[in-house]
């Protein structure tokens, strides 16, 4: 379940671009034009309306030359119940700032071509998704793609003569490639596992396809998976990064786990493999690497290529390490292999000698400057995170955020760590709020370790009052609590609701060691729930926090954490909000899709009596503790979530109210594991505050 939120972002954006791609062009047209929000702020507080309704940024490149960053930026209507992305280009000093889209098309996956004089992007004004070009100040917009089914992301080649795309093919999974006069019937043949996936059957994957680029048109595509019924893109956070050319363009380095049913479903061993243009030959660059092998970025100069390793096959949250080959000799380098924290992005130097990378260290992630060598140099610094990154002629432009702040594009001065905001897309929303200021607390745990927590305070706070206060339980379960920006669980809204919030780094999270991460494998509902409770322990302790008045709030392990609390707080907690979460393991054993992920964490199958770590596991299930639940309880869930599917939530609210403890449910019928469309998103958030509020305030 853990996924980097670069990752989480990138998908975020495409499914509010799904909610507009799924409109007809009829509509698109007829409708308002979604651009930058007008929205009043009314005593200074961050409302749900204001939340949905923020400018969401995304996705910089810098031109060529590094004067100019080019940034999307979704604009959200809860009116219309969808987004709208458009381009916007603003010099490296924030000056000059310009949107140089104005459509209903939300174009995607925007770089620059030709020197910078001009940009290409994906957009679906013809009714699918294809590559379009226009001039660097958005004139001249031009269709250059017409492939039957559309685009989902594209690469051109280093000397633009050739396009990297991919798209979705059909292979065989439909009922009607079976039974073809049938093609009104609605149900699904199933012969093996991984059916489903997240939030939809699997009936078609995505390939990488190669064409000719003349910079008006594509020629017709190659597919370089040619009759292999693989996923490239790896499904469902797989995008552009999973695919690369070398500097010559000769040859193609894609990430593909090349399995299929029950096999995919046990195993995260994908591989880097190299596809030469010229002879149509493959070779698997890590053959015998066993884990998720991705990202793969080739050097400036040829001569090497680095990707992003997990050493062991179906633990998805293993250290993600940096490695670089020497493409010549095959000589593998394993660069990170003195620093114990995920390698989560990275970028070559033009040097070919050292590469900037991301890393999430004591919940602060910044970019940092690793060499051949092997010496780290740290970058940036602060409380906030970094969240993606791009150079060009020796400048750097980042997306930052933090528990205050959404992202934003900054420029960094490589040598100084400085960083400087050009985008200001959220600025006149932001000086009109009084701000939730968050800080570091250490806590010991009941080992006698010491744990991070971040505090997040009420705007205004004053200590010589006592305000409620709100544990939050993290999902992944193995995803940092750093100083993140969510749309969903925003800890800034809580706070501006009058509640403190603690977020603990509990055990299982990465950023601590690799130790403290994987201590949770074969262990919910053990160390990491006590060190729940020893953070909010500590924190009923100061003399502005009302002890009577504690929640604990979460989703997807962090739901699951909620039901275990449930059954096992002692009283501590009055209010509880679940969303997502697992109730019953054994259930959720049989119901998920990626295996691999439930073999792991949980030790194996309940029904393997001999295996001790599983029968731990199984012991710990939160609905074998639905006789000690005593308190009010509020359950969401989607029913497109085909992960933790939705009969969790109903079995956890059926067994609240058969025993007669206050209970609430929220159900959305077209949500997956998150909450995308943005009514829906705003509907959770007033059911949210209305539950906790009832319990904790009145």
């Amino acid at each position: 379940m853990n996924k980097t939120i670069v990752k989480v972002i990138m998908l975020m954006s495409v499914l509010l671009w799904n909610a507009c791609t799924q409109e007809s062009k009829q509509t698109n047209e007829s409708a308002p034009l979604i651009g930058r929000p007008d929205m009043k702020v009314t005593n200074a507080t961050l409302t749900p309306e204001l939340l949905y309704c923020l400018p969401r940024v995304s996705d910089p490149k810098l031109s060529p030359d590094g004067s100019k960053a080019l940034y999307g930026v979704t604009f959200i209507s809860i009116e219309q119940n969808k987004g709208n992305r458009e381009l916007v280009v603003v010099h490296l000093d924030g000056s000059n700032k310009q949107q140089i889209t104005q459509t209903p098309w939300s174009e995607q996956n925007a770089v620059w071509i030709n020197g910078g004089n001009e940009i290409a992007f994906l957009s679906n004004e013809s009714g699918s998704s294809q590559i379009w070009i226009m001039k660097a100040d958005g004139s001249n917009r031009q269709q250059v793609s017409n492939r039957e089914g559309g685009i989902d992301g594209f690469l051109l080649s280093p000397d633009e003569t050739n396009v990297l795309f991919f798209a979705q093919i059909n292979y065989g999974k439909r009922t009607s490639d079976r039974y073809p006069d049938l093609p009104k019937a609605s149900g699904r043949i199933v012969d093996d596992l991984m059916y489903k996936h997240w939030d939809e059957w699997v009936e078609t994957i995505p390939h990488p396809f190669i064409a000719s680029f003349s910079g008006t048109t594509t020629g017709e595509g190659i597919d370089i998976m040619e009759g292999e019924p693989f996923e490239c893109p790896m499904k469902p956070f797989g995008g552009v990064e999973d695919l690369a050319w070398s500097p010559d363009g000769k040859q193609i380095a894609y990430a593909c786990r090349k399995k299929t049913g029950m096999d995919y479903a046990l195993s995260t061993n994908s591989d880097i493999y190299i596809y030469n243009v010229e002879t149509k030959k493959t070779r698997n660059l890590t053959e015998g690497m066993m884990g998720y092998d991705t990202a793969p970025q080739f050097s400036p100069n040829g001569e090497y290529i680095a990707w992003i390793s997990q050493e062991r096959d179906g633990y998805e949250s293993d250290k993600k390490r940096l490695f670089v080959a020497n493409l010549s000799s095959g000589e593998k380098l394993y660069l990170t292999s003195e620093f114990d924290y995920n390698t989560d992005a990275f970028q070559w130097l033009a040097n070919s000698q050292s590469l900037y990378f991301i890393a999430c260290k004591e919940a602060l992630t910044h970019i940092r400057q690793i060499g051949l060598d092997k010496q780290i140099r740290p970058i940036t610094s602060g409380q906030y995170d970094y969240v993606g990154m791009h150079t060009a002629a020796g400048k750097m432009i980042a997306l930052r955020q933090s528990m205050e702040y959404p992202s934003e594009v900054f420029s960094v001065n490589t040598e100084t760590g400085e960083a400087a905001e050009i985008s200001f897309e959220n600025k006149v929303i932001f000086d009109q709020l009084a701000i939730a200021k968050s800080e570091p607390r250490w806590i010991e745990t009941t080992d006698g370790k010491q744990m991070l927590a971040w505090i997040v305070y009420p705007p205004n706070f004053d200590a010589n009052k006592k305000y409620p206060a709100l544990l939050y339980c993290q999902g992944g379960p193995q995803s940092t609590v750093s100083q993140f920006w969510s749309y969903r669980w925003n800890l800034q809204i809580m706070a501006a609701n009058g509640y403190i919030v603690v977020a603990p780094n509990r055990r299982g999270l990465p950023g601590f060691g690799q130790e403290w991460l994987e201590q949770i494998s074969g262990d919910y509902g053990g160390q990491n729930m006590k060190d729940y409770l020893s953070a909010i322990d500590e924190i009923a302790k100061e003399p502005y926090v009302d002890a009577h008045r504690l929640g604990a709030v979460g989703a997807s392990y962090g739901g699951f954490s909620v039901y275990w609390l449930a059954g096992n707080h002692q009283k501590r907690f009055k209010a509880f909000v679940a969303h997502a979460g697992i109730f019953n393991l054994e259930q959720q054993y049989l119901e998920t899709e990626e295996m691999w992920f439930a073999n792991w964490d949980l030790g194996g199958a309940f029904w393997d009596k001999n295996n001790a770590v599983a029968q731990k596991s199984f012991a710990n299930s939160p609905h074998r503790f639905i006789d000690k639940w005593d308190t009010p309880i509020l359950i969401t869930h989607g029913e497109l979530d085909y992960r933790i599917l939705a009969s969790q939530g109903m079995s956890a609210f059926n067994a609240a109210t058969l025993r007669g403890i206050p209970a609430r449910m929220l159900v959305f019928p077209n949500e997956n594991h998150w909450i995308a469309q943005p009514q829906n998103g705003v509907l959770f958030q007033r059911v949210f505050f209305d539950w906790l509020d009832k319990w904790l305030k009145e």
